[in-house]
């Protein structure tokens, strides 16, 4: 920004700067909103974008009680629905764990993500809460001062600097806040060498539970996500664009990879939306740089094999917004001090789980080393399900990590 420039932009200031109205940043805006402590929301893309963008459903136990805590779970209550149950299929038959009455585990609810956001967006409104759309944040500067700003361009195009005690990255793995992280900050990258092609289809779903396919074809999952609309997964080629194949191709893949022909038949349908993942984790350590504090996924990133990302956001939401309120209203920094080493704790145990259910449901992402179920992994992958199907320990251990964060 020039001279110029910076004496024409618009000045504004809140004690807590978010960034981004993803989960972290809703749940975060709205807890400190009903402690009294003055924030204001940026978001670089439009209200109808946050509300509509799909992403996956899955709630622990533990974020359906932060949400009920917090009088943010009325939707989820009215129009989710609960699973308990997970179906592995495989050359050797099919088994079904009930995770939801294992260990110390629990029931998942399943509720669109994209759901999830529009009730806190409307809550967070409903309270008054100042949020700008269409208002991107281009860097956070002065971290490691008191009084840190961030520069953003507004919707018309015009350049702004918000002022702010804190600063909350809730803005993504591409965000400002982590394009803002100073030298010393520690990036964790870790590519599981897995790619996803991620189907929405419209079609009921198949089988009354999550399904796990494992076949030397590579991995298929089922993920039910509205009477009307499932979501399928088929374990891709890398560098294979989503439009490659025909829909008529990807059903007759599922039949495959699903054991269609021995389990029965899938519920066919158009398909909605395709994507493609790469199953790749990263973690930033530490979470706090001064003044700014890492959430969600600009905190750390979690391949989809677990579902565990939305969960860890609306945890490390409640967390920081515990400690900033205790900053800000009682000049107690404990919590803030402690919050890195608090989140960190719960992201690497949620890594190791994802890591070993990644391992567990993969054929090798090299076609020309896979066949017949002979090759060393695959061979571990069989005995870790078998004994996943009949050791009471590993199931407990199991429905524990699957559902916890």
């Amino acid at each position: 920004m020039t001279q110029s420039q910076n004496s024409r932009a618009l000045r504004e200031s809140a004690d807590v700067v978010v960034l981004g109205a993803g989960p972290a940043g809703l749940v975060l805006g709205i807890l400190l909103h009903a402690a009294g402590i003055d924030c204001a929301l940026l978001e670089r893309a439009s209200r109808t974008h946050v509300q509509t963008r799909a992403r996956a459903g899955f709630l622990a136990p533990n974020t359906v009680r932060i949400l009920d805590r917090h009088g943010l779970s009325d939707g989820l209550h009215r129009d989710g629905t609960r699973h308990g149950t997970c179906e592995f299929r495989t050359q050797d038959g099919r088994f079904r764990l009930d995770y939801g009455a294992l260990g110390q585990g629990g029931q998942h609810h399943v509720y669109p993500q994209q759901n999830l956001v529009a009730d806190l967006l409307a809550h967070y409104l409903d309270l008054g809460g100042r949020i700008r759309f269409h208002t991107e944040a281009l860097a956070v500067h002065d971290a490691d001062g008191t009084r840190p700003y961030v520069t953003t361009r507004e919707p018309d195009g015009r350049p702004a600097r918000w002022t702010a005690r804190y600063v909350a990255g809730c803005d993504g793995r591409h965000g400002a806040a982590r394009r803002s992280l100073p030298p010393g900050a520690a990036r964790h990258h870790h590519d599981h060498g897995v790619t996803w092609l991620g189907l929405l289809a419209e079609a009921p779903p198949s089988l009354d539970a999550v399904g796990y396919a494992i076949h030397e074809r590579g991995f298929a999952g089922h993920m039910a996500r509205t009477p009307d609309v499932t979501r399928y997964y088929l374990q891709w080629q890398r560098g294979t664009p989503a439009e490659a194949w025909t829909e008529q191709r990807i059903w007759d893949e599922l039949d495959v990879r699903m054991r269609a022909a021995d389990h029965g038949p899938l519920h066919r349908g158009r398909l909605l939306e395709r994507g493609i993942f790469d199953l790749t984790c990263d973690v930033i350590e530490p979470l706090r740089h001064g003044s700014l504090l890492l959430a969600g996924d600009a905190a750390s990133l979690l391949a989809p094999a677990a579902a565990k990302g939305a969960n860890l956001a609306v945890l490390e939401a409640e967390i920081l917004a515990g400690a900033l309120t205790d900053a800000l209203a009682r000049g107690d920094t404990a919590g803030l001090d402690g919050y890195s080493d608090r989140c960190l704790a719960h992201i690497w145990r949620a890594q190791e789980f994802t890591g070993w259910m990644t391992r567990l449901l993969h054929a090798d992402p090299d076609p020309a080393r896979r066949g017949g179920g002979s090759s060393f992994r695959a061979a571990l992958s069989r005995s870790r399900l078998a004994s996943l199907r009949t050791s009471r320990t590993h199931q407990d251990w199991f429905a524990e990590n699957y559902v916890g964060v």
